[in-house]
């Protein structure tokens, strides 16, 4: 039988379908691996509840640990405690800034409480949203020309600075 690391270590490895440059540990959906006798149990979160690509996700991580020997295998998918994009990696927001996406900022939770996970009630700002900071040239000099890129969880902004068009991911 597998060890728990070492499901792990395959199971982090799939990409996500939306944004394959990140793995599913690099976005922090991969939550734990659970190893029985005779199965693994791999838990997942979602970036949001209806996110499409969970199903691609949960057959994927099963088909790659079936190729590392696996015969028994479950993907589980919590809701609680919620993701939110603080749980992005540094890794995973280098590799979205080399991409020419802007990674999302810190919530207003993750900055007033670091290194905690989101629990109970998230303070409200009022006022218009920060701007996001240009990916290719890191000017603070952008805008927003649409609430939603390719998939729901980015939007679409432009850089005053170099005139460039980028993608952000949407912080939550």
């Amino acid at each position: 039988m597998v060890t728990a690391a070492a499901a792990y270590a395959v199971a982090a490895g799939t990409p996500d379908p939306e944004l394959p440059l990140l793995t599913v540990a690099d976005l922090g959906i991969l939550r734990a691996v659970e190893v029985t006798a005779d199965a693994v149990c791999i838990v997942i979160t979602p970036t949001y509840s209806g996110c499409p690509a969970m199903h691609e996700i949960s057959a994927d991580i099963r088909r790659r640990l079936a190729r590392a020997g696996v015969a028994r295998v479950t993907v589980e998918t919590r809701l609680s405690p919620a993701w939110t994009s603080d749980w992005i990696t540094p890794d995973g927001r280098r590799k979205l800034r080399e991409a020419g996406i802007a990674p999302p900022s810190p919530t207003s939770f993750a900055l007033l409480t670091p290194g905690k996970r989101r629990g109970g009630p998230v303070p409200l700002t009022l006022g218009p949203p920060a701007p996001v900071p240009c990916p290719r040239c890191g000017s603070s000099r952008t805008r927003r020309t649409a609430g939603f890129g390719a998939t729901a969880c980015k939007s679409l902004h432009r850089c005053d600075a170099c005139d460039e068009p980028f993608e952000a991911v949407k912080p939550l």
